[in-house]
């Protein structure tokens, strides 16, 4: 590795050390329907985001609940606190394609339609909110 690289990688690992995440991949979901539940958390507080997707009825929704509980955990973690009401949100969410499976179904007249199973991956940042005032 060149030292232009390897100094632009510390400087990527120095940033990740500030910022609390949380990954959900290769999730057997179509990212379509993954979007639909992540858009409705986009920006929330996160007690707030877990009260909406615990009585939300779509089967996305229980993913992104444990997923964000997650995120939630890793922030108390690296805080060696626990999260007050209030104080963190939904920074940034993004759903992102994965891997297809294709299949084959029998069609009529010896046909062969194309069946794709699609997956997604999830990626959740929290965030405090006294942090965000102060950069702004």
């Amino acid at each position: 590795m060149g030292a232009r690289k390897r100094i632009s990688a510390e400087a990527r690992k120095e940033a990740r050390k500030t910022q609390y995440f949380a990954k959900l991949r290769n999730v057997p979901t179509s990212p379509r329907k993954m979007r639909l539940v992540v858009d409705m958390v986009r920006g929330m507080e996160v007690f707030r985001a877990l009260g909406v997707l615990k009585f939300s009825n779509k089967e996305a929704a229980a993913r992104v609940e444990k997923l964000l509980r997650s995120a939630i955990s890793n922030w108390e973690q690296k805080n060696e606190r626990k999260a007050e009401a209030g104080e963190l949100y939904i920074s940034e969410i993004s759903v992102d394609c994965a891997t297809t499976l294709k299949r084959m179904r029998p069609a009529p007249q010896g046909r062969g339609y194309r069946i794709r199973k699609r997956s997604n991956h999830v990626t959740l940042f929290v965030d405090t909110l006294s942090s965000n005032d102060s950069q702004n």
